[in-house]
């Protein structure tokens, strides 16, 4: 059914994925996870609230702009804390199945005129909360959003 999801910890005992419908109910599902990782990964209430919100613009990217809402389509998120003793560092991988674009056709979300526009915004968005920030085609279809926040006494 809708709500069929993949959940697995994967075969890193640091890793854990979720692979699920298009559906924005989903995105529901993803916050409750992020916000359980970002516990585990030792954030405070507000560093993960900030995480979690870059978690989900990225995950509703992929959702609505990445796969269309077609439910035929996967996002796939996968969370990793490294090391797996007191981390010190969380990763979050967000892919979609979509058409993905060609870089060079893209808006410069930094342009005036684009900074309002939902992906451009988005990307700022996730850009100030998370350390690094990379997006990039997956081979035969789909971007990846990788989003790394570095965890531990830093601050």
């Amino acid at each position: 059914g809708m709500l069929d999801v993949d959940y697995a910890m994967t075969s890193s005992p640091n890793t854990i994925r979720i692979e699920c419908p298009s559906h924005v109910d989903m995105l529901d599902v993803i916050q409750i996870l992020s916000d359980h990782v970002g516990r585990l990964g030792g954030l405070d209430e507000d560093s993960g609230h900030w995480v979690g919100v870059a978690i989900q613009e990225a995950a509703a990217n992929a959702v609505k702009h990445g796969n269309q809402e077609d439910q035929s389509k996967r996002v796939t998120v996968e969370f990793t804390l490294e090391p797996l003793t007191n981390p010190t560092q969380m990763t979050v991988r967000i892919c979609d199945e979509g058409e993905g674009f060609d870089p060079v056709e893209v808006d410069d979300p930094l342009a005036p005129e684009n900074l309002l526009k939902e992906s451009g915004r988005g990307i700022l968005f996730m850009r100030n909360f998370m350390d690094e920030v990379d997006l990039k085609r997956i081979p035969g279809g789909g971007m990846e959003v990788r989003l790394v926040k570095k965890l531990g006494s830093s601050e």
